[in-house]
């Protein structure tokens, strides 16, 4: 079946003019971010082996892909993903470079099935960086300032918030009621649907208390400062929950001395997609923007995957959902970005001529616009 060539395959579109400005604008000013904590840019293959993705990214998200098969007979993929191919180089090419690593990136993804409505695009530009070889607080905090300085850049801190949680503090809870796999999914999902009435009753036949599953239910509902962490101790009372909650409560220490609680804040109702991560996890999200713009956050386990097990984490921001939510703001960095310098048309019968005026003032830097159907 052919399709008329003067349509574009759903997913995908074009970017001119003014928009196209302000996206390159926004990608320009991000990396000069990650450049300024001494990030280093990394271009990744745009066609992998499909493995590598399914292994990086869970089977779940990596079946998102373009696949394809290579002449050889082995599967390949459109890049998902960018975190995957940086665990691996970061366990291979780097294998013996000093730790840490620091990396940055401005490069395009492909899905072949959107993540929801709201994400329909299949072609996506991912803004991030990835920090390997530190683990602890001040690594995570290191990450989560360059986020906080990129949004403040783009002039949107005002109109962010980011959202804080731990794998950990779920995985624990799961453990100790001894879930598989599929009752693992099922109660993740019902927490992140805030549906506490229906959890109460996936509960029922595996806690023996009432009072129990009042106390897991609660999950869906703690959300805010520092006093959710103290909610959540009431009510989570494991070790390994109890740990991560711990180490939420020492960055939310670190948050506070740099002031900027306004603009952050605890979920631990926030339990999607968590199997690609190992300990913190957060989601930027902005005033109008009709979904998250950005995530994050720690995969110790990733590099083993690739023969190296070392701790890691990283950031992505989603450069169309920036440039939507900026074109529609009176964003100051939005107005400047769209400001092109004036335009000098030239025109002139003898073309020698008009070529070398042309030249000269590019080389003084002004905007130009050939007519070559005027008269002189």
């Amino acid at each position: 079946m052919s399709e008329p060539l003067s349509k574009i395959p759903s997913g995908m579109r074009y970017y001119f003019g003014q928009e196209a400005r302000l996206r390159r604008a926004v990608e320009d000013a991000v990396v000069s971010v990650f450049t300024g904590w001494s990030y280093e840019e990394i271009t990744t293959p745009s066609v992998d082996y499909y493995a590598l993705f399914e292994r990086g990214m869970g089977r779940e998200e990596a079946h998102r892909a373009v696949r394809f098969m290579d002449g050889d007979g082995r599967l390949l993929a459109l890049r998902p993903d960018m975190t995957s191919s940086v665990a691996r180089a970061a366990a291979t090419l780097f294998a013996e470079r000093p730790r840490p690593l620091r990396f940055c990136y401005a490069a395009p993804v492909f899905r072949q099935q959107p993540h929801s409505h709201a994400e329909w695009r299949r072609e996506s530009t991912q803004l991030g960086c990835e920090l390997i070889g530190p683990g602890g607080a001040a690594a995570d905090m290191e990450v989560l300032a360059i986020a906080v300085e990129v949004l403040a850049k783009l002039g949107l801190w005002q109109h962010c918030s980011i959202t804080l949680n731990s794998v950990e503090v779920f995985n624990g809870i799961a453990e100790g009621l001894a879930l598989d796999p599929a009752a693992r999914d099922e109660m993740r999902r019902l927490i992140d649907m805030r549906d506490a009435a229906e959890l109460g009753r996936f509960l029922t036949p595996r806690t023996s208390s009432a009072t129990e599953r009042a106390a897991f239910g609660r999950l869906t509902q703690l959300s805010g400062k520092r006093e959710t962490l103290h909610q959540a101790r009431r009510v989570i009372t494991n070790k390994r929950s109890t740990n991560a909650l711990d180490e939420l409560e020492q960055l939310w220490k670190m948050i506070e001395a740099l002031n900027l609680t306004d603009r952050f804040e605890i979920d631990l109702g926030d339990v999607l997609e968590l199997d690609y991560y190992t300990g913190l996890v957060f989601r930027i999200y902005i005033s109008g923007a009709g979904t998250r713009v950005g995530r994050g956050g720690r995969y110790d386990s990733l590099t083993a995957n690739f023969g190296r097990t070392e701790p890691a984490i990283g950031f992505v921001l989603d450069l169309e959902a920036l440039t939507d939510v900026l074109a529609k703001t009176d964003s100051a960095f939005a107005g400047e970005s769209n400001k092109p310098n004036e335009v000098v048309p030239l025109a002139c019968d003898d073309e020698a001529r008009l070529l070398v005026e042309a030249t000269e003032r590019r080389r003084r830097g002004e905007r130009i616009r050939i007519d070559f159907a005027s008269e002189s």
